[in-house]
């Protein structure tokens, strides 16, 4: 488990039949059987291959690989501020209504499955019928912040149109329908009873009625969870073979829309359970490609060092903070906070940490660097950037009450103070910045410890579960200005948005484990309601979200319920020596999978 992983939790993953036999013995890039060559890779949001995970892209564990025979609607750009823009995938274009009150898909017109029947409308309004099933985005049974779909309609063979319930509105809608999976309906069909589109109208009203439709649709969803295709049927560039506990084989779809563009014949996933294999890999010049992976500066060097080895960075729209639970003294003083903020090197942290994947974050905003220039402004240099400063922590200090005794600060009641900090086990990067952060807190009076946890989802538990101090946590998600806010105030910091309507809940109820108080005086603001102001960005356009932004910027940098340390660098691993054709440096493709590449036609073999 590592870093990676959460962040593309965060950007949405996925997930093949598969028979455990021994793996293809091709070298990367060598012939097999055409021309192409094999395309050798990992998938870095999930270590460890399951032999017998079923070829689902809905399934926890499976071998539904995104880009490559896991297809969507659409690719999202992940553009810096604009959550609507979309490479082609099953819809070779779309029409979003000014007000976004729809969406009008149209498929590709040579668009096929791998067995060579058409990929139709239907398909893709049965695929819509299973993401409700599981409670996805725009197709969630219970209307979140990412609106929801009022009505799917199939306009003919290859156009639907779906429109949105405008009593909850969502700027992002359109992000919502298009970022979906679409499946074979002569395949999947089965799992959605006859009489389904009828019980989904039922359960959009109220009464008794309604409850038992949601809960029977919810079942469904178990069973879609579960469901292994015998075959795995797919209309993306690549079909799976197999797969054992080394490796999962997948060959080229000759009905691929774009079949004539994509240049392997074959890709390979190697297995691998944390970071050194991954830097083994990537030394050894084994891997065609892989996505972000955290190392040190003395293993990066090496990785440079392999023949036709290449680096590829550009934006990433996640940053990671110092997270704090305010229910816990004396954290629950911002003074505290603030204190501790001026304690620590960022630029330090950073380069111990994440020297090629960040740059040290130039303030606490909740925005990532990048957006925020586009976002607040000339409002980010004027936010206090709590720079390094050893009397201002200690002024800091002194105000929240802490005493210093013996060179040491203790509580304000003369008991110990330590800091202790939890990481998930495996995850370098964040390991390695604890550590950090720990000598320079431990150098300047005050006390510091790091655990680690056993993996990434028992962290996350007991995180929500308010059994921390002081976490890591990833934020600055954009780049839906929503989206961006709701790490700071959104579920984990009390406020859920349900159907349009925030609710708060106490520090320590319904997974609020941060603690921030329900309205903060913000200098030359007034009072805020921060989780109100961040569900009005869900339907604000971007010129009425600007003022909503700085507002909130303004709160973070005052309340600090986080100290943003690093924003990440997108750093993607290539190599030249048998594929050529990558996307250039700071492209928007660096943020999809390199399957979308090889199907989009830019990956090519190298002559």
């Amino acid at each position: 488990m590592k870093r990676l992983a959460a962040v593309v939790a965060l950007l949405g993953l996925a997930t093949a039949t598969a028979a455990c036999s021994g793996g293809a013995t091709n070298q990367p890039g060598g012939s097999s059987g055409g021309g192409g060559g094999l395309f050798t890779t990992i998938d870095v949001a999930r270590p460890g291959l399951d032999p017998s995970g079923p070829a689902n892209p809905w399934a926890p564990k499976g071998n539904s690989y995104l880009g490559y025979n896991g297809m969507k609607l659409g690719w999202v750009k992940n553009h810096v501020t604009d959550p609507n823009q979309f490479y082609p995938g099953i819809a070779a274009s779309w029409d979003i209504a000014p007000d976004n009150s729809s969406v009008t898909l149209h498929l590709q017109p040579n668009g096929k499955w791998s067995d060579g029947k058409p990929v139709t409308a239907e398909d893709v309004r049965l695929s819509i019928g299973l993401a409700y099933t599981t409670g996805s985005t725009a197709f969630a049974l219970t209307p979140g912040a990412a609106g929801a779909a009022a009505d799917v309609e199939v306009v003919d063979d290859k156009t639907v149109k779906v429109t949105q319930d405008m009593t909850n509105p969502s700027s992002k809608f359109a992000r919502g329908v298009i970022d979906n999976w679409v499946v074979p309906a002569h395949v999947w069909g089965s799992l959605l009873p006859a009489d389904f589109w009828d019980k989904l109208k039922t359960s959009r009203g109220t009464g008794e009625a309604a409850d038992k439709a949601r809960e029977e649709i919810l079942a469904i969803g178990q069973k879609v969870l579960a469901f292994a295709p015998p075959k795995d049927v797919s209309a993306g560039p690549f079909t799976l073979e197999r797969v054992n506990p080394g490796e999962a084989l997948l060959l080229k779809n000759k009905n691929f829309y774009n079949a004539a563009n994509v240049a392997p014949d074959q890709v390979k996933f190697l297995n691998f359970s944390g970071n050194e294999q991954i830097w083994n890999y990537l030394s050894a010049g084994k891997l065609d490609h892989s996505g972000f992976v955290a190392a040190p500066t003395d293993v990066m060097n090496r990785i440079k060092q392999a023949p036709g080895s290449q680096l590829i960075t550009g934006f990433s729209p996640v940053a990671v903070g110092m997270a704090f639970n305010q229910s816990k003294k004396p954290y629950d003083n911002v003074h505290v906070r603030r204190g501790l903020a001026h304690l620590i090197d960022r630029a330090q942290v950073t380069k111990v940490a994440s020297p090629e994947g960040g740059t040290p974050a130039v303030t606490t905003s909740g925005i990532h660097q990048k957006p925020a220039q586009e976002w607040i402004g000339s409002e980010l240099s004027s936010l206090d950037p709590y720079a390094f400063d050893v009397a201002k922590a200690e002024a800091e200090f002194k105000e929240a009450g802490l005493q210093k005794k013996d060179g040491k600060w203790a509580m304000a009641d003369g008991s110990p103070w330590k800091v202790t900090m939890q990481a998930p086990s495996g995850f370098s990067d964040w390991i390695s910045a604890q550590e950090n952060i720990k000598s320079q807190l431990i150098e300047n009076g005050v006390d510091a410890e790091v655990v680690t946890v056993a993996d990434y989802p028992i962290y996350l538990e007991e995180l929500a579960a308010g059994k921390y101090d002081v976490g890591f946590w990833l934020m600055a998600l954009g780049p839906a200005p929503y989206d961006i806010f709701q790490r700071l105030y959104g579920t984990s910091n009390g406020w859920t948005n349900v159907a349009g309507q925030v609710k708060h809940s106490a520090p320590g109820k319904s997974g609020n484990w941060m603690g921030s108080a329900e309205e903060i005086d913000v200098e030359g603001v007034g009072k805020i309601n921060p989780g109100e102001l961040t569900a009005k960005l869900n339907a604000a356009g971007p010129e009425e979200a600007k003022p909503i932004m700085a507002q909130l910027a303004k709160a973070a940098n005052q309340d600090l319920p986080v100290i943003q340390l690093w924003d990440y660098v997108n750093t993607q691993f290539t190599n030249t020596s048998r594929f050529t054709g990558w996307p250039a440096q700071d492209s928007d493709l660096l943020r999809l999978p390199a399957g979308v590449w090889i199907q989009l036609g830019m990956v090519k073999k190298k002559q």
